[in-house]
């Protein structure tokens, strides 16, 4: 790939593969991951279906490799040293990083047909710290971290905490993938023994 491309196919086992790479696909993929009536089969099916224009081309026998693929395109080439705990609940968020993301980017992206998710992804990294998404963001990771909050940020905690926590739905999105990607390589061991 070439340096400043934003892909729209995904390199499986050799073969291209043509991705849905609009950020809302990838939002999508995250709703279904915090989702409790989904088991975890069907949210790496979901993530599979997600993202790959033509699943159902993909051999069996590269599943694996098209699960690891779509992961690292998610992430963006970047994953984390250690698993960080869960800071953001995309779907309870919505309403508080749609205007801190419009903000930077200088428009409304969800009025726009389509969006990158790595331009979105740059646009939420621009996310001003002093605006109240920013601002409960640095919260959660305090919190999660187990570090003391200013005084200022104790009171707004206090007085906005249904804004604050997410709850506990999970230790973290790696672990979750680690899980699910464990059940994947089952599912695929089990569908290449039948076929």
């Amino acid at each position: 790939m070439m340096l400043g491309t934003l892909p729209t196919t995904l390199d499986v086992n050799g073969t291209t593969y043509k991705i849905k790479s609009d950020y809302r696909d990838i939002l999508r993929i995250f709703s279904a991951f915090n989702d409790k009536e989904l088991n975890d089969n069907e949210k790496v099916y979901v993530l599979m279906k997600q993202i790959y224009v033509d699943m159902e081309h993909i051999p069996a026998a590269d599943y694996q490799a098209a699960y690891d693929t779509a992961v690292t395109f998610i992430e963006c080439h970047f994953k984390e040293d250690r698993p960080s705990p869960k800071t953001i609940d995309w779907d309870k968020d919505e309403q508080l990083f749609f205007p801190a993301i419009n903000k930077v980017a200088g428009f409304e992206i969800r009025a726009v047909k389509y969006l990158h998710w790595w331009t979105f992804l740059g646009y939420f990294q621009g996310v001003d710290r002093d605006d109240t998404w920013g601002f409960i963001l640095t919260i959660r990771q305090k919190k999660a971290k187990h570090k003391k909050l200013e005084q200022y940020e104790r009171e707004f905690y206090d007085a906005n905490r249904s804004m604050c926590d997410i709850g506990t739905q999970g230790n973290s999105v790696e672990a979750t993938e680690d899980a699910l990607l464990s059940i994947y390589n089952d599912l695929v061991k089990g569908g290449a023994d039948n076929g």
